[in-house]
């Protein structure tokens, strides 16, 4: 069996809270949406999770290493973000769900929010914001759903950790509530991000986020995109997101 550890750097009352999770997904919004979050509110970093089975390598912001699995948290509003800046191997899914539903209860957390991508059409022209969809583990979170007005998917299929935490919360009556924005595959899309901090701030009324520089972001990116799609012709690399966004 996988192990994972969580190293545990500071305390926080998280007694009632929430606990967003972002895992590597399509055109990297969880990354984008946790990175801003965690830029724009006031949190601190809390804990840091390794294992033997995690690629070894190590990231540098501010000239500091930090771990690339990590979790940041605040107890005024009671909110837990825990980032992972690394794909992960298959067979390290279920111990990080399983590490992150036990750290969830033994901070007495209410629920776990992952965020995720799902690729878009691409055959299909862009227009309006990128769409939301919700998940719940259990009938309570599938009301939460309701009441804040999130699309709820009706048939699919969610992988990696977000689905074992899905299908583990279901069985352990723990209420888990994917939402998942629909993504470009092919490069950074920072619009989707914004549409999926949306839905998380109407999830969340506990917590206020500015959503006017990520918007003034995705939209520098999209023009620089579409420069290089009239430049490039149909064949345009990936443009990365700025690096201040990853600080």
């Amino acid at each position: 069996m996988v192990e994972v550890e969580i190293r545990t750097l500071k305390d926080v009352d998280l007694k009632g809270g929430t606990v967003v999770a972002a895992f590597p997904s399509v055109g990297l919004v969880s990354t984008i949406s946790a990175t801003y979050m965690i830029t724009t509110l006031k949190v601190d970093q809390v804990c840091a999770l390794e294992s033997p089975d995690f690629p070894s390598l190590s990231m540098i912001y501010a000239k500091k290493p930090k771990f690339p699995a990590r979790v940041y948290a605040a107890s005024d509003p009671k909110l837990a973000i825990f980032i992972c800046e690394m794909p992960l191997p298959m067979s390290t899914h279920r111990a990080v769900a399983y590490a992150l539903l036990k750290w969830a209860k033994d901070h007495g957390c209410r629920w776990i929010v992952p965020l995720e991508g799902i690729p878009a059409d691409l055959d299909v022209p862009a227009a309006g914001e990128p769409s939301v969809w919700g998940v719940g583990s259990t009938d309570r979170a599938r009301v939460e759903l309701d009441k804040r007005g999130i699309k709820q998917l009706e048939t699919g299929m969610i992988t990696g950790v977000t689905g074992v935490l899905l299908n583990e919360g279901r069985w352990r009556n723990v209420d888990v509530v994917a939402l998942l924005a629909e993504a470009r595959p092919d490069f950074p899309d920072a619009r989707a991000a914004v549409s999926l901090v949306h839905a998380l701030d109407d999830l969340l009324p506990e917590i206020s986020i500015d959503l006017k520089p990520l918007q003034a972001e995705a939209k520098a990116l999209e023009d620089r995109l579409t420069k290089l799609k009239q430049q490039a012709g149909p064949v345009v690399p990936p443009e990365p997101i700025p690096g201040e966004m990853y600080r």
